[in-house]
């Protein structure tokens, strides 16, 4: 295959909210390209992107996607990523490795939701966007209300590069500012044109159009600016200067008017992005790390090959298929890496360029440029592989944090082995999926970023590992604890055929600060108590701390003072003293006025204006308390503090509040007192259990 320098290679990511048809548009940019003879349809599963067979039955892309082409001589690099809420952390890792973010958005719906957060993502890590307005086929479009929502959320600098000649059904003509052309499309979906200079109103209009551009342009560089105030106008050497400078700073984000399902628009993109859109070498230096953690750069024009994994998936043909991106350096078949974020090696066996599931062998690629290995024997998603000479670590993925929990058990006797097994690979597949075995309240617990996301993650078990789960709600880890002081003097005596077990232990409890765990201290004084058996009644306190004393919940935030007790020359020992500190413990707990704490999450919600009242209104019923509100572009940010146990599939719920545009974060706070009714309800669940068993 043709190999690209990096100067030559175009990474666009195309992010967005769920249904705004990303992957139309990357069907027809591949279309345009060559890639395929005709366009596949999302409804009979024949697009190059969505492959998978979850995919296909829900008609929604689940994973991201890497295609390419060449336009003009350029290599386009395309990540075509998720809009369901479930999976647009894909989106971030997309935008992780890319150079441009092409938010794609519903010309009828406006930005939404999923828009502003991968807006959000995208200038964290100062990336140019371009915004493609897609859908302009549809009825009832509105082109100018279209622009002055984008504007309205995105800013001032969303700027229009084509704008459509007749949007609605039938659309098939863009008016390019930039050119000043009328093109017309062709209606085979194949994405060719043929184009004229605007003549008439159009040629008003477009004239308009241009001077606002090159004022645009201009006023992201003071050279330009100057002369543009001169003369009233910038050379075509110099627009193109400007229009890179301008992208880069973020002072334009060019729209374009486009129809992924027909194909219409999506040319004249191809067409900027080749020509003015951003490069790897118009980029800065990342910042990395060294093994001894000492800070480093990783430059484009670096001779050192250092790459990052930024995404893996299973293939039931090849094993596992590492996505990647060369950060430095080249990277060639047979060539000898080394992990460096786990200290391993690994051998460049087969390298691909992909156009979906479809791969294509590649010999040699360059800094800047994407592809895919197979087989790497130890690396996983977020690690950074390097040549022998180098010694970088590349930062990770900050994926979000999952908001969906759910406990599972095996269906099936003797499949926790496979079920262990099987989700310990779909992590390394997919970092937002998360599982651990909670020894505390002995459940183990997988966690998402929603509910279908879930689901998902259920059918590859069964069908990879043959083996099926059933999810139910998980336990809250409580806290118990004591409002008063108690105290108690408890005697373990037990006689038996040969030696008996005596021990005495005197005890005093009272309450410490919140979050300051469990404090023991001995106060003993004279010799009513060996001091070799501190250690015992210490054991004894500790295990039934952590067993609970009035719900089966760890015991917190009291200070335990052991300051007398009584032995026997003969019968003392250290499980005596044990049993005696567990006993002294449990009834100087039961006298100093018990209680349950529960678990405080901070939570965001974002939300569009409209169903404000309905979120904030839902957050009141669950015992949630508000703590502000933001506005951010025509959305709302909601914070609130919520108890852990409202917060049990609060996901699905908030979708179904706001019709499927709201999203939330989570985050452990604190630890506070239950209500008491909350508390009797929790107390009482616990002892019916503890009967039951």
């Amino acid at each position: 295959m043709k190999e690209y320098s990096s100067a030559d290679i175009r990474n666009l990511a195309l992010v967005g909210h769920a249904g705004a048809g990303k992957t139309m548009l990357a069907e027809a940019i591949i279309a345009a390209g060559g890639v395929i003879n005709r366009l596949g349809s999302i409804e009979n599963g024949s697009t190059v992107s969505d492959f998978q067979t979850a995919e296909h039955e829900r008609q929604i892309s689940i994973g991201s996607s890497l295609m390419h082409t060449d336009w003009e001589g350029k290599k386009l690099n395309i990540i075509d990523s998720p809009g369901y809420l479930d999976f647009l952390a894909e989106a971030k890792a997309a935008l992780h490795v890319c150079d441009c973010a092409v938010v794609v958005v519903n010309a009828t719906e406006g930005a939404e939701v999923g828009t502003t957060q991968v807006v959000e993502w995208a200038n964290e890590k100062n990336l140019a966007k371009f915004v493609a307005l897609n859908g302009i086929d549809k009825e009832h479009v509105n082109f100018d209300t279209a622009l002055a929502g984008l504007r309205e959320t995105l800013g001032s600098a969303v700027t229009p590069l084509t704008v459509p000649v007749n949007a609605g059904p039938g659309f098939n003509q863009v008016l390019d500012v930039l050119t000043k052309e009328v093109v017309t499309y062709e209606t085979d979906g194949m994405g060719k044109s043929s184009a004229a200079p605007a003549d008439g109103d159009l040629a008003e209009q477009v004239e308009s159009m241009h001077a606002e551009l090159i004022e645009a342009v201009a006023a992201a560089d003071d050279a330009l600016m100057e002369k543009f105030f001169e003369e009233g106008s910038l050379s075509d050497d110099e627009l193109k200067t400007g229009l890179g400078a301008a992208l880069l700073s973020g002072e334009l984000i060019p729209l374009f008017a486009t129809s992924g399902t027909t194909n219409v628009g999506v040319s004249r993109m191809l067409d900027f992005a080749a020509k003015f859109g951003i490069a790897p070498t118009d980029r800065g230096p990342v910042p990395a790390k060294k093994s001894d953690d000492s800070e480093i750069e990783v430059g484009i024009d670096g001779s050192d090959t250092v790459l990052l994994i930024f995404k893996t998936i299973s293939d039931r043909h090849v094993g596992n298929l590492s996505f990647f991106k060369i950060f430095s350096g080249t990277l060639s078949t047979g060539s000898d890496l080394k992990n460096t974020t786990l200290k391993g090696s690994e051998r460049v066996g087969q390298m691909f360029v992909l156009n979906g599931k479809e791969s294509t062998a590649a010999e040699k690629l360059n800094a800047g440029d994407l592809g895919a290995l197979v087989k790497l024997k130890q690396t996983h998603t977020c690690d950074t592989l390097c040549g022998s000479k180098a010694d970088i670590v590349l930062p990770p993925i900050d994926f979000p944090k999952p908001n969906i929990h759910e406990a599972l058990r095996s269906k099936n006797q003797g499949d926790e082995d496979k079920i262990a097994q099987g989700m310990s690979a779909l992590h390394e597949e997919d970092p937002t999926f998360i599982y651990k075995v909670d020894g505390e309240l002995h459940q183990t617990v997988m966690s998402g970023m929603g509910e279908l996301h879930l689901r998902v993650i259920c059918d590859k078990l069964k069908e990879r590992y043959n083996v099926e789960i059933e999810l139910f709600e998980p336990k809250v880890p409580y806290r118990e604890t004591i409002k008063g002081n108690g105290e108690s003097k408890y005697r373990h005596k037990k006689q038996s055929g040969g030696s008996g077990q005596f021990a005495e232990v005197w005890m005093r409890i009272s309450p410490k600060e919140r979050d300051s765990g469990l404090e023991f201290t001995e106060s003993l004084t004279g010799m009513n108590v060996d001091r070799v058996f501190v250690t015992s009644v210490e054991k004894g306190v500790n295990t039934i701390a952590a067993e609970g004393v009035i719900a089966g919940y760890r015991v917190v935030d009291l200070k335990v003072d052991f300051y007398d007790g009584k032995m026997h020359p003969v019968d003392s020992k250290d499980v005596a003293f044990q049993i005696a500190g567990r006993g002294a413990f449990r009834e100087a707990v039961q006298a100093a006025k018990p209680g349950l704490l529960e678990p405080i999450y901070n939570i965001e919600v974002k939300i569009p204006d409209d169903f404000t009242g309905a979120v904030t209104g839902d957050l009141s019923s669950r015992r949630g308390r508000l703590q502000g509100m933001d506005a951010v572009g025509g959305f709302q940010v909601v914070k609130a503090h919520l108890p852990q146990k409202e917060l049990y599939r609060y996901s699905t719920t908030l979708r179904s509040l706001t019709e499927g545009r709201g999203i939330h974060t989570e985050e452990f706070s604190h630890y506070e007192e239950m209500p008491k009714d909350m508390e009797q309800k929790v107390i009482a669940a616990a002892q019916k259990e503890k009967e039951e068993a």
